[in-house]
């Protein structure tokens, strides 16, 4: 990790009015309380949509500012993979509702610390997921998670992170079985159940650390299924997730590989970083020490 001070630069903040039920907006009088107080040179750009979120970051680089992205993991992994492979980096406040990244990270939640975190910081380089071809940061996942995300980003009245408790639940009432069929680096498996989650980072589903092994810079993907059980019994595991403590369990694998390969026996949309990518079958596979990201460093 480099130790090269953030601060003394030009910040573009790209903030998602959207995210989080408005969150990000909501915090951005305070973000740029704490900015002015500590004689930071930026400018706020309020993104239309994903699109609009990547183009603007792009151009903020190209103006040799930092972007620094307001909002959840969703538009955080568009302008990350937007920015992979060049040398300006990201800037992160957290504004959504899983925040998943941000917690990996270390980055804290609170505004005015997560800005401090932000001036203060050190760059670390992280590996960049692709999911045929496009980019994201966390983890992408399909099969129950596929239905699960479908839910959570549908749901309005369902505030705060419980909503991917609440899609979970919903999702399962329905759900049948499926074959999937995985490759890793060419060695294939088919097994019946519930999901294949291939991981870039630990965390998603706003503290679901479906792959508690995963590191965001080590080259390789965390692959994690979970095979056919009762119900009451993958209803009881839940909660597991939140520690990590599931890949104990005889019907949850997991294991690494640098590009992996998913089929299914019947069509899922895969998700990534809560957004939807693609529709299977996918390859997916990683872009290694692809972006900068400002981190808290060990003095912050």
């Amino acid at each position: 990790m480099e130790t090269e001070s953030a601060g003394g630069r030009r910040y573009a903040l790209i903030v998602n009015p959207a995210a989080g039920g408005g969150r990000g907006r909501k915090r951005l009088p305070r973000i740029e309380r704490a900015l002015r107080e500590r004689g930071a040179n930026y400018e706020v750009v309020i993104t239309r949509d994903l699109e609009h979120g990547c183009a603007a970051a792009q151009e903020a680089a190209e103006s040799g500012a930092i972007p620094v992205v307001v909002s959840g993991d969703g538009l955080i992994g568009k302008v990350g993979g937007a920015l992979s492979g060049g040398a300006t980096p990201l800037g992160i406040i957290p504004g959504g509702r899983g925040n998943d990244l941000a917690r990996v990270l270390g980055i804290p939640t609170d505004p005015s610390a997560a800005v401090a975190a932000m001036l203060t910081g050190a760059l670390r380089r992280i590996d960049v997921g692709e999911v045929n071809g496009e980019p994201f940061l966390c983890i992408a996942s399909c099969g129950f998670d596929s239905d699960a995300n479908r839910i959570a980003n549908d749901v309005r009245l369902v505030k705060g992170s419980l909503v991917y408790a609440y899609a979970a639940l919903r999702a399962l009432v329905q759900w049948k079985p499926a074959r999937f069929t995985v490759s890793e680096d060419g060695h294939e498996r088919s097994f019946s159940g519930y999901s294949v989650a291939v991981a870039n980072s630990r965390a998603y589903g706003g503290g679901m650390f479906i792959a508690p092994e995963a590191e965001l810079d080590d080259g390789l993907l965390d692959v994690i299924t979970t095979a056919e059980v009762p119900k009451l019994r993958f209803l009881r595991g839940l909660p597991e997730i939140f520690k990590g403590a599931h890949v104990e369990r005889p019907e949850v694998s997991s294991s690494r590989a640098a590009v992996v390969e998913i089929a299914a026996d019947r069509p899922f949309a895969v998700y990534a970083d809560g957004e939807r990518v693609a529709e299977l079958p996918v390859r997916i596979s990683l872009r290694t020490a692809a972006l900068g990201v400002i981190v808290p460093s060990a003095q912050s």
